[in-house]
C-alpha cells in the first residue's frame, strides 16, 4: 500500500469535535485533503462520492484528511467522521454541490457540517 501525507489548510471550521478513523482508499485515484468521500458497496473501500454513480459511493459520508495517491495501488488514509468544513476549501465529485453534501450528512445523522464562510 501507498502513503498518505497531511498538508493543512483552512479546510476545519469551528468548535465542531473533529473524529478521524482510517480507510481504504481505492487504486486509481489522486485524491486532495477535503475530497468529499463515501464506500464501493461491493469493496468497502473509498472514493470521491459521485451523485450519479451506483456502486453505492453516490451518498457523501467522510471528508479524507490526508492528500492520498493511491494511483499506482490502495491506500489507507485518515479521514474525518466528524468536523466543521469551509465549503469552498470541499473537493466535490460530479452533482455535488455543498448544500447536497450538508444534506447528505443531515440525512445520516452524521457529525459532519458544511460552513458557507463569508
Amino acid at each position: 500500500m501507498g502513503e498518505a501525507i497531511f498538508a493543512l489548510n483552512d479546510l476545519l471550521v469551528s468548535d465542531v469535535p473533529v473524529i478521524t478513523r482510517n480507510i481504504t482508499i481505492v487504486s486509481g485515484q489522486n485524491l486532495k485533503r477535503g475530497a468529499v468521500l463515501d464506500n464501493i458497496t461491493a469493496s468497502d473501500k473509498y472514493t470521491l462520492s459521485a451523485s450519479a454513480a451506483a456502486d453505492g459511493s453516490q451518498t457523501p459520508a467522510l471528508v479524507l484528511a490526508t492528500d492520498c495517491d493511491a494511483s499506482a495501488g490502495d491506500v489507507v488514509a485518515a479521514a474525518y467522521a466528524s468536523g466543521a468544513f469551509d465549503s469552498t476549501k470541499l473537493i466535490l465529485g460530479a452533482g455535488h454541490t455543498a448544500a447536497t453534501v450538508e444534506a447528505a450528512f443531515r440525512k445520516a445523522g452524521a457529525p459532519l457540517y458544511v460552513r458557507v464562510l463569508k
